[in-house]
């Protein structure tokens, strides 16, 4: 397993396949509110663009076969991402598609990366894994070459702090 970390953030990124992505950080707070920040429209627009941009619009349609968009802008335009959701575990489990909107991208999600974020407790900790099924190699490689891994270390400290603050 091939781990790319090279960030400031505590998140580690690791390629367990040619096709895989995987995205593992803890936080420290429960589960419960992890979830509730990644999953609530005015949560997630306090934390989902990191350093990078301010986000546009969020919008989340919380339920099987429900839609999600991201719309962020930052100094070189807009930047959106889009999917479905497949699977839904309250506060344990999500599992969803996940397209970046380009002029090329296809207009179905047929093939798109299947991201299945899991959230576990330990001690009132919660441990966050993303992992990333990209469908190839090029579309793994191209992802991790895109410098997401800044972005998202500065995420997820966006995300810690938003959980924490929650607990007050």
């Amino acid at each position: 397993m091939a781990s790319t970390t090279s960030g400031k953030g505590t998140a580690v990124v690791s390629l367990p396949a040619d096709d895989q992505i995987l995205i593992t950080r803890e936080f420290n707070a429960p589960k419960h509110l992890v979830y509730r920040a990644w999953t609530t429209p005015e949560l997630v627009t306090q934390f989902w663009s990191g350093q990078r941009g301010t986000m546009r619009s969020v919008e989340i349609d919380l339920r099987v076969g429900g839609r999600w968009r991201y719309v962020m802008t930052t100094g070189h335009g807009e930047i959106a991402f889009h999917g479905e959701f497949l699977e839904i575990v309250p506060n344990e489990r999500i599992v969803n598609t996940e397209v970046f909107e380009t002029p090329d991208a296809p207009v179905s999600d047929a093939g798109a990366p299947v991201t299945t974020t899991t959230f576990t407790e330990r001690d009132g900790r919660t441990t966050l894994t993303l992992l990333m099924r990209c469908g190839t190699k090029e579309l793994r490689d191209t992802i991790i070459q895109s410098g997401m891994e800044i972005g998202m270390q500065e995420q997820m400290n966006l995300l810690e702090e938003l959980a924490i603050s929650l607990m007050s």
